[in-house]
């Protein structure tokens, strides 16, 4: 039998976030469990999508081939419960939930109630739900009402790296990697470095400045208002080669985030052996190993600071992280898209008439 599956997209696929990269990993691996994938790119704009791109979206998941299995990204699948509902009792209907959209930072308190009441009633419709963590899986349970049995982890895959010597240098390279919206906390980051000016270190921000402009021009403006300008170099969004050179090449990986549904930078970066400082926020916890890593609390600038001054002046400190770095094993994205496959696979027994 041919093994079919729609996966459903908001916007372009190649769109370099974490979410998205999950998405194309995952899209790749599967024909090589058998899986034929129609990747369907239901519209821009999501979660806050237009009256047009709703209908538009609306209308190419109704007309895919009834038997298929769907998967839908969680961007768009939160704010699409009418098709959720018109959709499950004729297809196998996946959510592909990252985390969810009302625990994005940055919203009124108005946006996030609406956002989880349409997200809750959205996956109501699901006849599975796979998440990127268990931190993550235990918010939907708790707050969004998927029971267990609807309910799956698939935590991204990681590449391998062989990780580099890294030679001794005056100055303590630290590298940020994350789209600049205000979740990833560059704003609590760019502070706690300003109290840090009388220490030797510089600062590469890898991450689409293009997200949220509200963010990314507070970025700046937080920069040249700090002096820092000549020491924080903001790149944008960087190829996954330069971005490896980036990896190898930094003495720490700092990214205060307000929450993440995983967080494939920081496991990107312990795979490259280097050490990191993160929050205890959301599934970092985790990703993060204590022997790979220091973590604080979201939202607090004097922990951060603690531990940037800690780390950028004990080598010794750095050099035990990065090598509990170096001993951390992540699974490979062939082993979770095998088992992303095999939850395919289950639902397929169970078919909608």
């Amino acid at each position: 039998m041919v093994k079919e599956v729609a996966f459903a997209v908001p916007g372009n696929l190649a769109t370099p976030t974490g979410g998205y990269a999950y998405d194309r990993r995952i899209v790749a691996e599967l024909p090589s469990f058998g899986w034929q994938v129609e990747v369907l790119n239901i519209g821009e704009g999501f979660p806050r999508p237009t009256v047009e791109t709703r209908a538009t979206a609306n209308a190419m998941l109704a007309a895919v081939p009834r038997g298929r299995v769907i998967v839908i990204d969680g961007l768009a699948f939160g704010v699409l419960p009418d098709a959720a509902a018109a959709l499950h009792d004729r297809y196998s209907l996946v959510a592909l939930v990252h985390h969810p959209l009302a625990l994005e930072s940055g919203l009124g308190r108005s946006e996030a109630v609406s956002l989880q009441a349409s997200e809750r009633a959205a996956l109501a419709g699901a006849r599975h739900v796979i998440t990127t963590s268990a931190a993550t899986a235990r918010v939907l349970a708790a707050d969004y009402g998927v029971t267990k049995d609807r309910l799956s982890v698939v935590e991204p895959g990681t590449d391998p790296a062989r990780p580099q010597p890294r030679p001794r240098g005056d100055t303590i390279r630290l590298l940020a990697v994350g789209a600049i919206v205000e979740r990833k906390g560059y704003d609590l980051l760019v502070t706690a470095l300003a109290r840090l000016k009388h220490l030797p270190w510089c600062l590469i921000v890898a991450g689409d400045g293009g997200r949220s402009q509200q963010a990314f021009a507070r970025l700046e403006a937080d920069i040249a208002r700090l002096h820092l300008s000549a020491r924080i170099r903001l790149l944008g969004a960087v190829g996954t080669e330069q971005l490896a050179t980036l990896y190898s090449s930094a003495d720490l990986f700092v990214l205060p985030s307000r929450f993440e549904g995983y967080g494939m930078a920081y496991a990107e970066a312990i795979a490259h052996g280097v050490p990191v400082i993160g929050t205890t926020a959301g599934a970092i916890p985790q990703t993060v190993p204590a022997s790979a890593g220091v973590l604080v609390p979201p939202d607090d600038v004097e922990a951060l600071t603690a531990a940037l001054r800690q780390l950028i002046e004990n080598v010794d400190d750095r050099e035990r992280l990065a090598a509990g770095a170096r001993a951390v094993r992540f699974p490979s994205w062939r082993d979770q898209a095998a088992r992303f496959a095999q939850i395919l696979e289950d639902l397929t027994l169970d078919r909608p008439s």
